[in-house]
């Protein structure tokens, strides 16, 4: 998919929504919380919220694909959830695994490139296989990025990025003084992919939870009160609307006050 390509379908967004083409977010990132509240309140076992959390997973994937999203990041799994009681940690190993085959054909008719965000040890084999293999089948892809954080974590991200630069500079490639913002983000996981303009959070938590610490210094925050798995593409369009009634200076002051 060429970038006009995405302009057009985020032009189509803003006609929809009655905001300008410019408003709607090139990245998006999600903080998907509140699997484990929504299976209590309809009182169920923890898993059907994680099973029904994969499936908004889906719906709102496709529906940022249609809005013209040049890459949505995911939340999935911190490298601290691994402090989850055994048997919910091998059941949601099991969905992933699951999940990465099952949606595959969706990503291929949809064009969307799936790329994986974390470490991938200590995850089991049969995660890493469809990992890797929808990570490959995918690889082509022109459309929408979708970056799935898997075993993440933001500062340990961060401290790879400088180990790699060290190592660079320790080989004689690269010079201290030439190290800066840009060649940084080019070690991260996310390299080559515009900063997240959106970073939504469910559930009504406020904090950060060690996500993209980097890449949302300039990110505008939306939080919401529903639950990840009763998450909606009208309550996605609702983010998207919020995003587009903010004045990004980005450090700057406004036209107006620069008057003064």
């Amino acid at each position: 998919m060429t970038q006009a390509s995405f302009e057009q379908k985020r032009l189509q967004t803003a006609q929809r929504l009655n905001i300008s083409a410019q408003a709607v977010p090139r990245h998006i990132a999600v903080i998907m919380d509140g699997n484990g509240r929504w299976a209590a309140q309809q009182k169920l076992p923890r898993f059907h919220g994680h099973e029904k959390g994969a499936k908004t997973v889906q719906t709102i994937a496709q529906h940022c694909s249609d809005c013209g999203v040049e890459c949505l990041t995911i939340y999935s799994f911190s490298m601290q959830n691994w402090k989850r009681p055994k048997d919910e940690i091998d059941f949601l190993m099991h969905l992933y695994a699951a999940y990465l085959e099952g949606i595959r054909p969706s990503l291929m008719e949809n064009n969307v490139r799936l790329r994986h965000i974390g470490r991938k040890d200590p995850l089991p084999r049969n995660v890493l296989d469809a990992l890797d293999q929808t990570v490959k089948m995918t690889e082509k892809n022109t459309g929408m990025n979708l970056g799935l954080a898997l075993n993440y974590d933001s500062q340990t991200e961060i401290a790879d990025a400088a180990k790699s630069l060290a190592e660079k500079c320790l080989a004689g490639q690269l010079e201290p003084e030439q190290i800066n913002p840009q060649k940084f983000a080019e070690q991260l996981y996310t390299a080559g992919w515009p900063e997240v303009d959106l970073l939504i959070r469910t559930s009504g938590e406020m904090r950060i939870s060690n996500f993209l610490l980097w890449q949302i210094s300039y990110a505008e925050f939306y939080v919401t009160p529903i639950l990840w798995p009763d998450f909606s593409c009208d309550d996605l369009d609702k983010a998207i609307l919020a995003f587009a009634q903010r004045a990004r200076r980005f450090g700057d002051v406004s036209p107006a006050e620069k008057k003064h």
